[in-house]
This record gives C-alpha cells, sequence and structure tokens, in this order.
C-alpha cells in the first residue's frame, strides 16, 4: 500500500468513527458545561460574592487544589453566571500567560504592557471598574520570580474602590511565599478544592458524553472514572481523554486509550513548565542521589551552564512542592542516620524530561 492508499483507507476510518460523535467540543478541556457539577466549594464561593454584592465588603480566597480538580471550570462557569444575577463584574487573568502585575493589568486592561509605571497602570485599571468587581488570578503560583510580592494582590486590597480578589493555585505553598505585608492587607480565606470521586467523575462523564456522543456505555464511564481516582489523582481531564480515545479509537483496550491519556496529560503539563521548574525535572532525572540537597545541587549547575540565576534553596524546595502538587515528582521522606530527609522521585518514564528538554533547550 502507498501513502496515498493509505491516507484514503485511514481518512474512512476516522470518518466512521467520527459519526459517533455530535459534539467534539465536549472533549476540550477549556469546556465550560451548561450545567457543571455543584460542589460544596462552589457553594461557599457563590455566598462569598453575593454577599459581596450586597455589602461591598470583600473577603479574599486562595483557592488550593491539585489538577483536574475542577477549580479553573468553577471560576469561570461562576464568571459567566453570576454578573447575570448581580451586579459584579468578575475579571480572569491566567498568570502563567501573564506572570507579572504589569502584565496582569495590561491584560485586564486589553492594552500593551509597555510605556507606563506599575502604579500608572493600576490607576487605569481602576478607572475602568467603577463597579463592585472580583479579580481572578489563576495560577497565582506560577507569576515571575521578577514579581516575588505578587504586587496586584496587595494593590487589589488597599483599593479606595472595591475588589474582591481569588487566586488560584496548584501548591498549596503559595500562601507562605505572599509577602508578609501582602498577606497582612489581603488575609485571603483559604478554600481547598478536593479530588473529585468516582461518583463525581462518572457524573461529568456522563453529562458531556450526553451532549457530545450520539451512544455510550454507562459501565465504562464507570471503569474509566475508577481508573482515574485509582492512578493520577482523580485528575478529572485523564478520565475526558480517554472517553475520547475510546471513541475514536474503539480497536483499543480500555487500559491502552488510559495509558495514552495518563501520557498526554503528562507530556502537556511538562510543556506548559517554565524554563527553571523544567530544569529542576532535568536536575532530578540526572542527580547522583534522589535526595533533595544533591538534586539542588545539580540544578544549580544546571542553571551556571545556561547563565541563569538559580533559585535559592527555599523557592526550590517550594518548587518541588508545586511539582508534586501536579503530580510530576513524589517527596519521600527518607531516614538517613539518626535524620530524616526528602527523596525526590520521577511519577512517570524519564526519557520524557530529556526529550522535552531537548527540544526546548537544544541540549
Amino acid at each position: 500500500m502507498d501513502i496515498a492508499a493509505y491516507l484514503r483507507q485511514q481518512k474512512d476510518h476516522l470518518g466512521q468513527e467520527a459519526k459517533s460523535v455530535r459534539d467534539f467540543s465536549v472533549f476540550d478541556f477549556d469546556h465550560i458545561p451548561d450545567q457543571p457539577l455543584l460542589r460544596e466549594e462552589a457553594k461557599l464561593l457563590i455566598d462569598e460574592l453575593l454577599r459581596f454584592d450586597i455589602t461591598g465588603i470583600p473577603t479574599h480566597y486562595a483557592i488550593i487544589g491539585s489538577r483536574g480538580s475542577g477549580k479553573t471550570l468553577t471560576l469561570r462557569y461562576l464568571q459567566r453566571v453570576v454578573p447575570k444575577h448581580t451586579s459584579l463584574q468578575i475579571l480572569y487573568a491566567n498568570c502563567r500567560e501573564h506572570n507579572t502585575s504589569f502584565k496582569i493589568l495590561a491584560h485586564l486592561l486589553g492594552v500593551q504592557a509597555r510605556g507606563a509605571s506599575l502604579s500608572e497602570m493600576f490607576e487605569r485599571f481602576c478607572a475602568s471598574c467603577p463597579q463592585k468587581t472580583a479579580v481572578i488570578l489563576d495560577e497565582i503560583d506560577l507569576m515571575s520570580p521578577k514579581d516575588p510580592r505578587r504586587e496586584i494582590l496587595y494593590r487589589l486590597s488597599r483599593a479606595e474602590q472595591p475588589f474582591l480578589a481569588i487566586a488560584l493555585a496548584n501548591n498549596p505553598q503559595v500562601l507562605k511565599e505572599i509577602d508578609p505585608a501582602t498577606r497582612s492587607s489581603l488575609q485571603p480565606m483559604p478554600l481547598h478544592f478536593r479530588h473529585y470521586n468516582a461518583a463525581e467523575i462518572s457524573q461529568i462523564l456522563r453529562d458531556r458524553a450526553e451532549r457530545g456522543l450520539v451512544a455510550w456505555d454507562e459501565g465504562r464511564l464507570a471503569e474509566i472514572a475508577a481508573l482515574t481516582v485509582r492512578q493520577t489523582n482523580a485528575d478529572v481531564r485523564v478520565a475526558i481523554k480517554t472517553l475520547f480515545y475510546t471513541v475514536t479509537r474503539p480497536e483499543e483496550s480500555l487500559a491502552a486509550c488510559f495509558e495514552h491519556a495518563r501520557r498526554d496529560i503528562i507530556i502537556d503539563i511538562i510543556n506548559d513548565l517554565t524554563d527553571p521548574l523544567l530544569l529542576i525535572l532535568r536536575a532530578v532525572q540526572v542527580a547522583p542521589t534522589a535526595f533533595a540537597k544533591d538534586v539542588y545541587g545539580r540544578y544549580v549547575r544546571l542553571c551556571q551552564a545556561r547563565g541563569e540565576k538559580p533559585f535559592s534553596y527555599v523557592h526550590f524546595y517550594s518548587s518541588l512542592s508545586y511539582l508534586q502538587s501536579v503530580g510530576l515528582v513524589a517527596l519521600v521522606a527518607t531516614k538517613v542516620g539518626r535524620t530524616f530527609t526528602n527523596r525526590v522521585l520521577l511519577n512517570f518514564d524519564q526519557p520524557i524530561v530529556e526529550q522535552i528538554c531537548r527540544l526546548r533547550f537544544g541540549e
């Protein structure tokens, strides 16, 4: 069979499989359902937003939860529906894409991030928000080290007009990293988004199947949910991707589809890491031992080889906590002599790090 013949054959094959799907958008991780699962965490946030709408007195929140626990989806849905029933304006910025206070303000204003000071930008931002405004700052733990104080949080908490800040993070250590003056002024209320359980993941898959598929197997949805809870820290994105593969690759087993999905998600997470975090993973891979101090030493040498300033050990260790929260590493307490230290272990196939580093850094 030549290439053209194979292409025609596969096009026909995939076209037949696509007939079982009504709407492929349900497999998009950015898809926001018309009726997401109502969780206790969402109820708390709705109550606080309504209270802010009535009183104008904000209670700021720091929302912590692992990837795939529904933090972003819940807040984006509230951004869509709450303004319809209140006088609130709700704004959203992803701090991975806009990683300094200045860039966040420029994004929220819809202007270029240049030609003005941070104070001037914040004044313009305040002028653009005459009504009570909630500001969602997603992935706040990925703000640049160039903005270590996360200045925007301090300014929102000290503004004369009413702002309510909602900061989302995967890293549970992020509250400790916030500048003491900012933390004192903001006084964020921590809210932990727990992992989905198997029944909840089954419901999420069922909702997407009802909208996007011609037919589905309830037992298969339950199997996917159970695998996701057991093997991926209940990351619902793996469940959604597995469902996608079971529909588009019906000849493969559920186990094979699940492994494809899990690998895809891991690669996506690693590709999204900042350069310093990727270098830490590379250091875990190539360090002479798995002990955290040896990993840090190798990380410092990797930074020096690239002409970059390494994190302090405290910031490095916080970064390890973040990498653990997204499921890439495990920190294992190990007794050495009379004391305990942590070993850092990768939770995925090591060659993935090497391949991504080669693509990004040309190693």
